[in-house]
């Protein structure tokens, strides 16, 4: 972050590999697990923190591409409560991204993506099949930086 070396708990799931189980919470504070995430092409957004500048940047690009693809279901995964990231959607008018909190961070565990010093998850993005099959990820060395959307869109275009 910023220059300074941190460590996840783990190492990240590959393309090819089928996503680990976790736990999240969507906007009505219901449980989605991983089984919830299959049946359809995903694009999974995990930000840090979505009160943050790089985080809110990365949320309403995707948010803006969700219009542009169909039958693809965009998600941001992020460490913030449900009540943070309704807030965060509210004063930002984003209304098309499905928001998921990681408050308990049994995603990050799960995907080897949890910053423990920091109570964050890394910057990624991952795209899964509807079997839960990894086909594309993109794991940020540094978390103040932007992901590759253009990449992301061109490999979900390809489909």
């Amino acid at each position: 972050m910023h220059g300074t070396p941190l460590s996840t708990v783990g190492e990240a799931p590959k393309v090819g590999e089928q996503l680990p189980d976790f736990k999240l919470l969507n906007k009505a504070g219901k449980t989605l697990t991983t089984a919830d995430l299959k049946g359809q092409t995903t694009l999974i957004s995990v930000v840090p923190d979505i009160n943050t500048s790089v985080c809110s940047i990365q949320t309403k690009h995707f948010n803006k591409d969700a219009d542009k693809i169909p039958n693809i279901r965009f998600v941001t995964v992020s460490t913030n409560t449900t009540e943070q990231q309704s807030n965060w959607c509210a004063a930002e008018g984003v209304k098309k991204m499905e928001m998921l909190s990681d408050a308990d961070h049994t995603f990050g565990n799960a995907m080897g993506l949890l910053i423990d010093a920091k109570g964050l998850d890394a910057r990624s993005i991952f795209i899964v099949d509807g079997n839960g099959k990894i086909l594309y990820r993109e794991l940020l060395e540094e978390l103040a930086n932007e992901p590759n959307y253009q990449q992301a869109i061109d490999f979900l275009n390809q489909l």
